[in-house]
């Protein structure tokens, strides 16, 4: 993702933009065709870019993620605003990061993976970490699936308040080639809380 980890940030961060990063990356590696799997923003990147450049996808795993911003109401300034207080507060995303995965799990993550998780959301930057909030509200591709004719997975925890069911299912049902499933008793980071399911799901998709 630009701006996370030691990636340079692009100069605006869009939809768009992050789709023709994504592409000119597949571009400098000589990959012409590819199969995508995103979590929650990253599922938001894959749709994005199947809408914007079809040709260059093939499959497409969609984890824990939405069609569009605000379904159930909530207003997209004061989501920003929530999500940026502990920043604007003079914090950082490394001071934050185990209270938010613990926040969006359903049960808190445990060893190896807990700490690998943690790490990883410590290393996005306080500017990336801002303009990945700023970008997110953006995302209505609505209109948009049915002209996706890729074959999907989509995936969801039954426990996921941050996109729940709801959304997931409005996004398998407005795609014509998608297949879904629940993760009973799991949150919003079904890849990290139950890999073994995950996992399975993924393999069986990608070998069908």
């Amino acid at each position: 993702m630009p701006g996370y980890g030691d990636s340079e940030p692009l100069e605006l961060l869009t939809y768009v933009t992050i789709a023709d990063a994504l592409i000119s990356f597949l571009d400098d590696l000589s990959i012409e065709q590819v199969d995508l799997c995103g979590l929650s923003f990253g599922g938001m990147h894959a749709l994005h870019t199947a809408i914007r450049y079809p040709d260059r996808v093939r499959y497409m795993v969609l984890a824990n993620t939405s069609p569009a911003f605000g379904m159930d109401g909530t207003i997209a300034q004061e989501w920003v605003s929530s999500r940026l207080a502990p920043l604007d507060a003079g914090g950082s995303v490394a001071d934050a990061a185990q209270d938010v995965i613990d926040a969006i799990t359903a049960q808190p993550l445990t060893g190896p993976v807990r700490d690998e998780t943690i790490d990883a959301f410590r290393q996005i930057s306080n500017e990336g970490f801002r303009a990945s909030v700023q970008c997110l509200p953006s995302n209505d591709v609505r209109a948009q699936l049915p002209q996706l004719h890729h074959r999907c997975c989509v995936i969801v925890g039954e426990l996921d308040r941050e996109t729940p069911v709801s959304y997931a299912k409005a996004l398998a049902d407005g795609l014509p080639n998608a297949e879904f499933h629940v993760l009973d008793g799991i949150g919003h980071l079904s890849p990290a809380e139950a890999p073994d399911r995950f996992n399975e799901l993924v393999a069986a998709f990608l070998a069908s």
